[in-house]
């Protein structure tokens, strides 16, 4: 009967080891992915990698994406002052 059990238990330990390497692999090709498009796009750019270049960049299009949405308002004051504070950010940030 103690065999039955153990061989249960090793079933069951089996199948959750595969389920956790599974799921090891598809975050660790994740990462791969996800390091490659940011070395591909900073390169591209010519801005460091770090967290806070990312995030200068993605404030930067923000700016651009406001300017342009209030031009297309029919807002132009507010849209070439958006566009130029996004611009100019940018700018600064990609030399």
């Amino acid at each position: 009967m103690q065999e039955f059990f153990y061989w249960i238990g090793e079933l069951v330990g089996s199948g959750i080891r595969a389920v956790v390497d599974g799921l090891h692999w598809v975050f660790e090709q994740i990462d791969g992915v996800l390091n490659s498009f940011v070395d591909g796009l900073t390169e591209a750019l010519g801005i460091s990698s770090s967290v806070f270049s990312l995030a200068f960049l993605l404030i930067g299009l923000l700016l651009v994406y406001a300017g342009v949405r209030a031009l297309i308002r029919t807002a132009v004051v507010s849209g070439i002052i958006w566009l130029l504070i996004g611009m100019l950010l940018l700018g600064w940030l990609i030399r």
